[in-house]
């Protein structure tokens, strides 16, 4: 962390079932701090087996590896970042003069919105800020993690790539010579492509249960917070189980609303109200549809924010 790691701790929603694997109940895994002290030897496991291949008395090798990178965010990316977070109060600014004054102040974003009602929403945004981490055998480093060697070796039973990382390993533990990276460079395009695939996977896996719990809860009231808003209504994600749905602008009856852009809000065009990203307001659940994966709320009141 002092050297400029990004202390990412995104909450993990999952979901209690019954013996006919039906959700009966939505809840959440953070990590203790056993999950935090096998994680670090995790770390320190993938970051030393990427330098004994990478290189030798301290000087880079050309050895082929598999690396795992992390590019560096995009500036424009956390401008938009910076710009979205103002409008929950966060005034801290985002500090990119360089890469250790840019993690520091995410951390202290992270860390600011932790327990919070849209701390899941930000971290989210904090992550589609990043650069997306991948394998490769060019080596640039690992942004997030602040460090200039690592790779995946921990979890060769689930995943390929660390397959390749045991093998070539060995191979230069037993004096053998470094094979062609063109053949390691497609396996690891590959094997970024399938983790893409994979992410996804579980992303919709997880919000199609979400929609199946909620099938329970038609025209129950939830307490949320604006998630997102768009020319055609507001995302809301409901604070209690993290559930997402939509209220649709037409169904918004107390006045004509327009999108503002510039505000992420919708605006009342003769009580000038204003829906904008981070607003708590009180949803009912009004239709669930399992095959688009997708909630529609009704909108009954924006709340004062806690």
């Amino acid at each position: 962390m002092q050297q400029g790691a990004i202390a990412f701790d995104k909450i993990e929603v999952k979901f209690n079932l019954d013996e006919n694997s039906e959700p009966t109940g939505v809840f959440f895994k953070e990590s203790k701090d056993a999950n935090k002290l096998i994680e670090e030897f995790m770390l320190l496991a993938n970051k030393k087996v990427a330098e004994r291949a990478g290189k030798s008395k301290g000087v880079p090798t050309k050895n082929t590896f598999v690396y795992r990178v992390h590019d560096e965010p995009n500036l424009d990316k956390l401008a938009a970042l910076q710009t979205i977070v103002s409008k929950f109060g966060y005034k801290n600014k985002i500090d990119t003069k360089d890469k250790k004054t840019t993690s520091s102040t995410l951390n202290q974003l992270l860390k600011d919105v932790h327990g919070k009602g849209e701390a899941n929403m930000i971290e989210t945004l904090v992550v589609r800020s990043m650069s997306k981490a991948e394998y490769t055998t060019q080596n640039i480093g690992h942004y997030g993690l602040a460090f200039d060697y690592y790779s995946h070796f921990t979890s060769p039973i689930r995943r390929y790539p660390d397959v390749m990382t045991h093998r070539l390993l060995q191979n230069y533990l037993t004096g053998g010579k470094s094979p062609k990276a063109e053949i390691y460079e497609e396996k690891c395009r590959h094997s970024s492509e399938m983790e893409y695939l994979a992410t996804k996977a579980e992303r919709d896996s997880i919000k199609y249960m979400q929609v199946k719990y909620m099938e329970n809860h038609k025209n129950q009231e939830f307490e949320g917070v604006i998630s997102g808003v768009t020319e055609w209504g507001i995302y809301v994600e409901i604070i209690e189980n993290k559930c997402e749905g939509m209220c649709r602008i037409r169904q918004i009856k107390d006045d004509y609303y327009i999108y503002d852009e510039k505000q992420y809000a919708l605006v009342g065009q003769s009580t000038k109200n204003l829906y904008q990203l981070g607003d708590h307001v009180l949803i009912k659940v009004k239709n669930t549809d399992l095959e688009r994966k997708h909630l529609d709320f009704t909108l009954i009141e924006k709340l004062k924010n806690n």
